[in-house]
């Protein structure tokens, strides 16, 4: 039986460093055109490259979506994208439209072509259909359920792959071909642009008394009855292991770094051997609707209840450097995202390792030397920005360099920066230090309860 491996969406440098630092084996990206995500922080085309490097400097592959719908124009300038990305070096185009795979075959033929959910593939004709024009993955509809992916399994051919969404959000239309958004505002959704109207409170109004709403459900805040749970597979992987998957993929809908690092981290270690158990409340710390496994074991159950959104804990930072101290503890550096006080507990999210607990002691604020020289002239803090890149090494790879930027950006070295003791951190991405019992390293997140 063959491990799944786990592909999880990189929607910026952030994104795209935590899904490979937490354990990815591959990243799934848009660039400004042609996706699904026009609202998140996608890549430049001129930023591919750079992103590529990155992923393959840790081994991890690189899939690029191309699944909007295509209209004439698009299909036009369809061929140069192509091969900007195939000279970036991605390692697969995820395509849903029949031309689009036509123009991927003669302008990118290197580039693996996987077929998108939204192609709604749920059986073996329809997979050896795309197999036979050049289709290395099969992006299975969600509807599917474990069962129906096990049979089609047993028809295909060997090297056509099948991938699975596992966890995210999930649509109320077939595939996620889903009208609403555009009928509503003029905003489409097979174009990239969806606003979730699923996601909306509705009310019920009769034709003659336009003034007086009705609840769908007996709820003061009226019925989410548009908006589907949330998927969580975690516990069920052996299931789709079984069925022959070989891939699941996390959904990222425009989701910040702290939920693509705690999701990527516990499927990464439940695929590892670990217990699932162990990382439910993990699950439960990021912003989701309520859970459920989707279609995969039988219809997929609606949410028509608040609240919408649910979250446990916040991001309070990411360790930005740790250094041993006299006494026996670390002093750790954090890039601060969200407020804590002193004596707050934190829990820490490490690649590998599960969740460990410290309390927030020591806190210090580490003060930038002179904003402003003394006699007006350059800061030092801007002098260090203007020569960052020379903090960079040539065998860095672009996330680690950038990283060291961001980082030299803040520190100086010398007696000029200092450390000002504090009873909160309270500046949004300024630089905080705590005492930690165990040392940490650079890149791990600090979360707080809610």
């Amino acid at each position: 039986m063959k491990t799944p491996e786990l592909l999880a969406p990189a929607g910026g440098f952030d994104q795209l460093a935590y899904a490979i630092h937490f354990g990815a084996d591959a990243v799934y990206l848009a660039c400004d055109r042609f996706g699904l995500r026009q609202r998140a922080a996608n890549f430049a085309l001129a930023d591919m490259p750079r992103a590529v490097a990155c992923a393959h400097e840790r081994g991890v592959a690189v899939h690029v979506t191309l699944n909007a719908s295509m209209t004439g124009d698009d299909v036009a300038a369809l061929p140069a994208y192509l091969e900007a990305l195939a000279e970036a070096g991605a390692d697969a185009f995820i395509m849903s439209d029949l031309g689009a795979v036509r123009l991927a075959k003669r302008h990118a033929p290197q580039v693996a072509l996987h077929i998108s959910t939204q192609a709604s593939c749920m059986n073996a004709e329809a997979a050896l259909m795309w197999y036979e024009l050049g289709a290395r993955r099969i992006v299975c509809a969600r509807e599917m359920s474990v069962a129906d992916i096990a049979a089609m399994r047993e028809a295909l051919p060997d090297e056509l792959e099948l991938e699975v969404f596992a966890h995210g959000a999930m649509c109320m239309a077939v595939s996620g071909r889903c009208l609403i958004s555009d009928h509503v505002n003029g905003r489409s959704a097979n174009k990239g642009y969806c606003t979730q109207p699923c996601r909306w409170t509705y009310a019920l109004v009769e034709e003659t008394r336009p003034e007086e709403r009705f609840s769908i459900e007996e709820d003061e805040k009226g019925s989410f009855i548009l908006s589907s749970k949330d998927l969580n597979m975690l516990h069920h992987l052996d299931d789709l292991a079984r069925a022959g998957v070989d891939s699941i993929k996390i959904e990222g809908r425009v989701k910040k770094a702290y939920y693509v690092a705690t999701v990527v981290n516990a499927y990464r270690q439940v695929l590892d051997g670990a217990d699932p158990s162990a990382f439910d409340r993990d699950l439960e710390a990021v912003s989701h609707r309520p859970y459920s496994t989707g279609f995969f074991y039988g219809p997929a159950e609606q949410a028509p209840h608040g609240p919408e959104y649910a979250q446990t804990h916040a991001l309070a930072g990411t360790v930005e450097a740790c250094e041993a101290r006299a006494d026996g503890l670390f002093d750790v550096r954090i890039d601060l995202r969200n407020r804590f006080f002193e004596g707050d507990e934190l829990e820490v999210l490490s690649p590998g390792k599960p969740v460990r607990t410290l309390v927030a002691a020591a806190l210090r604020h580490v003060v930038a030397p002179r904003e402003v020289g003394a006699a007006g002239g350059e800061s030092d803090a801007a002098a260090v920005r203007e020569g960052k890149g020379a903090a960079c090494g040539e065998s860095d790879a672009p996330a680690a360099c950038e990283a060291k930027e961001r980082f030299a950006e803040r520190h100086v070295s010398g007696t000029d920066e200092s450390l000002e003791p504090v009873s909160v951190a309270d500046r949004a991405t300024d630089s905080y230090v705590i005492a930690c019992p165990f040392p940490l390293e650079p890149m791990d997140i600090l979360r707080v309860e809610r």
